[in-house]
């Protein structure tokens, strides 16, 4: 399948912006949509919209397969042994604040350590250091090469045997860094740790065998990788899960409910209380099928010629700094000097191209290099290096546009 034939499956690429064609770089932020999730969608709330696990009438019974045989696709995309191990969430903040509420809550005292990096986003951040707040637990911080990479001998050496949790981003939103995953895995396990992966940048991108990473839980959203927002993906390993509390009770979740006591279902639903995102994660699904469809690893090696490619022409432009390790993912973060970056993202969304600009909810990660915002293009399976030619030469504009004083 060829990259036209690609693009043609997404009908928002195909408008003006400003007058402009759109060239949407902003894919690290939200991912577009292919008519087939839209068109899945659509379908559960034209045909069989209903409530599921609920009743049995026939439209209930409809949704709950639909429902269910997602999360069948789920374990499937990331290799889990079973569909127990498989919970909707929000996303992957909900589900990252999920582990930290009920394990950490449960399995972190005062002296024990969480161990994070500097290039997380604030969503694997915040987490750990409310939970480390009420637990009295103590939370240290992987330093960083100078290209923004890791050093395993530094993980050796951060994570102790006082260490209980190591939660890492796999792929990093800003640095485009891909962490050593299994290698800090291995870490972590031999010191006594679990091992907490946000996988919200790598899920859309790389094929995930979580039993060959051997990680503890797993996270990622629906919305970066084709899917509908608002549903998200919290994995786990079944003898964690069943000792875990859940964090939010009430309808659904529940197995017997009396005047005082009450006793929850089995794994996953005793964390899916309420009525779920029926209709995200049915889509999820449909976006599973999309991506497999084209294959993680043409996706990934299509990302990989896009960020060679913008490497290579963004650093020919003068007073120009990228960040990051050259090995990377397909995003590109970088400055040009004396210009802020939301007037690099206003320069160029008058040209219609949409990029990303501010902190990337990764502040900590912003004062390790010293700045304060940057700009991001971001590359999907959709976009094309005449998409980043385009970039290019907003960026040449926007530079001459500051320079001459306006």
């Amino acid at each position: 399948m060829n990259i036209q034939e690609i693009r043609s499956m997404f009908p928002i690429l195909d408008q003006e912006v400003n007058g402009r064609p759109l060239v949407y770089l902003d894919s690290a932020a939200t991912s577009q949509k292919p008519v087939t999730v839209i068109e899945t969608v659509d379908r559960y709330y034209r045909e069989y919209n209903s409530n599921v696990h609920r009743g049995v009438h026939t439209l209930g019974t409809k949704a709950t397969d639909a429902y269910e045989n997602a999360r069948e696709k789920v374990r499937k995309f990331i290799n889990a042994s079973s569909t127990q191990e498989i919970i909707f969430t929000r996303g992957t903040t909900t589900s990252i604040n999920t582990i930290a509420e009920s394990y950490g809550r449960d399995n972190l005292k005062e002296g024990d350590e969480i161990v994070i990096t500097y290039m997380e986003h604030h969503a694997n951040i915040i987490p750990w250091q409310q939970i480390a707040k009420r637990t009295g637990a103590k939370l240290k911080y992987i330093p960083l090469q100078e290209d923004g990479s890791i050093d395993l001998k530094d993980v050796e050496a951060t994570v102790t045997n006082q260490t209980k949790i190591v939660s890492v981003v796999m792929v990093s939103n800003v640095l485009g860094t891909i962490n050593p995953i299994k290698e800090i895995t291995e870490i972590a396990h031999r010191k006594g740790a679990i091992m907490v992966v946000d996988g919200a940048q790598a899920a859309p991108h790389m094929k995930i065998d979580v039993r060959d990473l051997d990680c503890d839980f797993l996270a990622f959203s629906s919305h970066k990788m084709c899917g509908p927002t608002g549903i998200g993906v919290l994995y786990g390993k079944k003898a964690l899960l069943e000792k875990m509390e859940p964090v939010e009770t009430g309808g659904e979740m529940i197995d017997f409910v009396d005047l005082y006591e009450s006793t929850w279902k089995e794994l996953p639903w005793k964390f899916e209380a309420g009525t779920p995102t029926i209709a995200g994660a049915i889509g999820l699904g449909a976006a599973i099928d999309f991506l497999e469809d084209i294959g993680l690893e043409n996706i990934l090696e299509h990302e990989h010629k896009l960020a060679n490619y913008a490497m290579e022409r963004l650093s020919q432009i003068e007073g120009l700094t990228i960040y990051g390790p050259k090995h990377r993912a397909g995003l590109v973060t970088f400055n040009i000097d004396d210009v802020h970056p939301h007037d690099v993202a206003t320069v160029l969304d008058a040209e219609g191209i949409a990029v990303r600009a501010g902190h990337h909810c990764a502040q900590p990660l912003m004062k390790w290099l010293k700045v304060s915002a940057t700009a991001r293009a971001s590359f999907y399976l959709y976009n094309t290096e005449e998409e980043i030619d385009k970039l290019v030469e907003g960026l040449i504009k926007t530079k001459e546009y500051f320079s001459n004083g306006f």
